[in-house]
């Protein structure tokens, strides 16, 4: 079967995005692999190079130099093809859990990282996994000429710039809380955090950019109360306290995620049992 050539994309000013052939029910179009450098500037950044794909990595390879590999979370799609990448370029990989580096320390909340000619924050924003991270480029700027799926621009932030934000926010839909290792009361905390940098163009791992990233957060964070509101009014019917019981997890399952798809029932699973523990935990 012959693939499709995906053509690299510039979405703002100092970000391209060149999509990743693994396109499915979890990754939308596919992964999102971000290569990042200054106008004019010889070396770049590359942000989770995704699948182990001879294509992908050589196609991103040849838009090097890459100085730095760095990955927003430990999910297969997004550093499978890590390892391999690294050995291509001799670039080091940089990640929040110290298991996924190579020949790079560890990332840290809020440290300021110069490579490619651009300045990177590392901004915290756990809940979908414990390792996620997203990358605030505080000197970036969208671009009018950028592709259909690029954020468009609408220069109202508070903080400036733009951010890579990893599965925390999607450019459609909403995402996974990857219980045990994802946690809701952290997800929410990551939301408020991420909306403080105020309505600046968010770049998401998967679909396309969005223009606003203080009202997707909003977004988001009325979609998740809105859920925890139908596990309560299940909770209810059921007669039953939240608690991690899986007999528990699949009858709230069947209950409030009746029309889901098949091939994302374990993500409503997960989720399921990260809202539990949290209204265990709260309410």
């Amino acid at each position: 079967m012959i693939r499709p050539v995906l053509a690299a994309e510039r979405w703002t000013d100092q970000v391209t995005r060149l999509l990743a052939p693994n396109a499915g029910p979890m990754t939308l179009d596919g992964t999102n692999s971000f290569i990042i450098r200054a106008p004019g500037h010889t070396g770049a950044i590359v942000v989770d190079p995704g699948p182990d794909d001879d294509e992908h990595l050589d196609r991103l390879q040849a838009e090097g130099p890459v100085e730095l590999i760095l990955l927003t979370h430990h999910h297969r799609d997004h550093v499978e093809g890590a390892p391999r990448f690294a050995e291509q370029t001799g670039a080091p990989v940089r990640a929040f859990d110290p298991r996924l580096c190579h020949d790079g320390a560890p990332l840290t909340a809020g440290e300021l990282i110069e490579a490619g000619g651009v300045r990177l924050e590392v901004v915290a924003t756990p809940g979908h996994t414990a390792d996620s991270v997203s990358f605030h480029l505080p000197d970036d700027t969208a671009v009018e000429d950028g592709s259909r799926e690029a954020p468009a621009w609408r220069g109202d932030a508070a903080a400036g710039g733009t951010m890579i934000t990893g599965d925390t926010i999607l450019g459609r839909g909403s995402t996974i809380i990857a219980h045990p290792g994802g946690s809701l009361g952290a997800y929410l905390r990551s939301l408020d955090r991420l909306a403080e940098f105020g309505a600046i163009p968010a770049l998401p791992a998967h679909g396309p950019g969005l223009p606003d990233l203080a009202d997707v957060c909003a977004r988001y964070a009325a979609h998740r109360a809105s859920r925890l509101d139908e596990v309560r009014a299940a909770l209810e019917k059921l007669g039953r306290e939240p608690s991690g019981d899986p007999e528990l997890v699949t009858t709230v399952v069947y209950l409030v995620y009746a029309r889901v798809d098949p091939a994302v029932r374990f993500a409503a699973e997960a989720s399921t049992r990260a809202q539990l523990e949290y209204l265990a935990q709260t309410d």
